[in-house]
């Protein structure tokens, strides 16, 4: 009998993004039964024929009918919005993602943006060639993170981690999603999506982790935007479909809200005259949230962990849910 082949694809300009050998030699030892096969995204479909598991960052559609053999697509992504959840659900094909290791960048990337507001970094660096003193217009803007209060939206394991992080700050924190736990845990006080509007009402920092669904789409449109507590601020860490951003222009330019940071935006990257580029009080980051030297470290450790638990036939951690019952309202 032939040896299964696992295909493996994940290249990238960032060396933590990427597969190196050691990863290689690394899982050739631990799974010595298996062939490890690497291919440039571009050779992918031609090395499909007889690969039974695919390891990378993309797998088109069209490329299912190019694997009659395979069983499992991972991805080491926290969001499977990019990924053919349906069309392989349809064939039989079990997709994954992974989480539990993007949520410290992601907390330390949130609670930087958070302290750039809050003591007025931004406006430091902003102004410092221009003025010669600004000290008064910054103790008019700063605010105090002990005591505030921070609310998520789709709060799964990276708002956890944004949680443990607020918290060492003083913040209280509330979580919103679908299914919340059933009693308080970690130290957020949790609440339904029903409650959303009041959720953000009280919140001095509003983060959002949604993924990008059909239920999420513009998600946070005028009526969330003007339900928010006056002067809060508002991170987008999730995806850049949740947000209406006319209705988030309009909100800052009341305002309403006190400034808005971005990691994700559409179109990417934005034209160099875009309202959110000129805006003073938008900060914007290029995707970089999720910056991690260890990121792939951790990404194939949980591939391999997924790995022994597809050969020894144990449901796999991370599966993506088939498009009618996934629920949108839980971040990664």
């Amino acid at each position: 009998m032939r040896q299964p082949v696992v295909l493996i694809s994940l290249e990238s300009p960032h060396s933590f993004w990427r597969l190196s050998s050691e990863h290689e030699r690394a899982l050739s030892a631990a799974f010595p039964g298996l062939k490890f096969r690497r291919a440039t995204e571009e050779a992918v479909p031609h090395q499909l024929a007889d690969a039974h598991v695919y390891f990378g960052w993309r797998f088109a559609p069209s490329w299912l009918f190019a694997a009659p053999h395979l069983k499992w697509i991972a991805s080491p992504s926290a969001g499977t919005d990019h990924l053919p959840v349906a069309e392989a659900h349809s064939v039989g094909v079990a997709l994954t993602r992974s989480y539990g290791f993007h949520g410290r960048p992601m907390a330390e990337h949130a609670m930087g943006l958070v302290l750039g507001f809050s003591r007025g970094l931004f406006t430091s660096q902003r102004v410092q060639r221009n003025r010669a003193w600004w000290k008064d217009d910054l103790a008019e803007e700063f605010f105090d993170l002990a005591g505030a209060t921070m609310t998520i939206v789709g709060c799964g394991s990276v708002g956890r981690h944004l949680t443990q992080a607020a918290r060492a700050f003083g913040m209280n924190v509330i979580g919103v999603r679908r299914t919340p736990p059933a009693a308080s845990e970690g130290g957020i006080t949790w609440v339904h999506t029903t409650a959303v509007h009041q959720a953000v009402s009280i919140a001095d920092v509003v983060v959002n982790l949604l993924p990008a669904t059909p239920a999420t789409d513009r998600y946070f449109d005028h009526n969330l935007f003007s339900a928010c507590k006056p002067r809060s601020l508002f991170l987008n860490l999730g995806r850049s479909a949740t947000v209406d951003h006319s209705a988030l222009l309009a909100s800052l330019d009341t305002g309403h809200l006190r400034g808005a940071a971005l990691d994700v935006f559409d179109p990417k990257p934005l034209p160099a005259r875009h309202p959110l580029r000129l805006h003073p009080r938008v900060v914007l980051t290029p995707k970089s949230s999720v910056f991690c030297r260890a990121y792939m470290n951790e990404a194939v450790a949980f591939f391999a962990d997924n790995l022994h638990r597809y050969l020894s036939g144990q449901p796999l951690n991370g599966l993506a849910e088939a498009p009618a019952t996934r629920s949108p309202l839980v971040g990664g």
